[in-house]
């Protein structure tokens, strides 16, 4: 596995190593001792969670709070996604800014998200089959998010307005400013 760390400390892209031949392929998702040793993080995951998602289908962008925050390890099984995580810890030198990397099913490359991040995506193609490990589990309670379309992050979510289908609850999240 390569392990390669972006702009904004503790946020990983991993490029699983991808065994082919005749038969097809094969190659190993997840190793913890892999992880730890090539990003000094100890992490243990508990829920993995499956979504697919049609053309234009912006989910996102959602966090944990307090005790209930969750780190995610992100892959795209099937299809392709222009996946976008925000910083949202308040110590941190790249506080409210955001990382967005293009994950499909044919790079296979995987993003971990540490806690205190935002996250969301948007499916690229029809029957996106998204799927992401947590290490903590999911709080009704403790859920919160940013809307997508803050004017201070500014992000470039790869679609018009028009062509996302956005949930009536994502697109009623407080902008970035309201949070903090």
């Amino acid at each position: 596995m390569k392990v390669q760390e972006t702009y904004i400390k503790g946020c990983f892209v991993l490029t699983p190593r991808l065994f082919e031949d005749e038969r097809g392929a094969f190659l190993e998702t997840f190793n913890a001792n892999s992880f730890r040793d090539k990003t000094g993080i100890k992490t243990k995951f508990v829920q993995d969670n499956l979504s697919q998602s049609s053309k234009g289908v912006l989910r996102g962008l959602h966090f944990q709070k307090g005790e209930n925050a969750q780190a995610k390890l992100v892959q795209v099984i099937r299809g392709k996604v222009l996946d976008v995580c925000v910083d949202l810890r308040k110590d941190s030198a790249t506080f409210g800014n955001y990382f967005s990397i293009y994950l499909d099913g044919i790079n296979r490359k995987q993003l971990y998200v540490p806690r205190g991040f935002a996250h969301g995506f948007i499916a690229l193609e029809e029957n996106t089959l998204f799927s992401y490990k947590c290490d903590n589990f999911y709080n009704k309670e403790s859920e919160s998010g940013i809307l997508f379309s803050d004017k201070s992050l500014n992000i470039d979510w790869g679609l018009p307005y028009d062509d996302m289908l956005i949930s009536e609850k994502d697109m009623e999240l407080p902008t970035f400013e309201m949070l903090f």
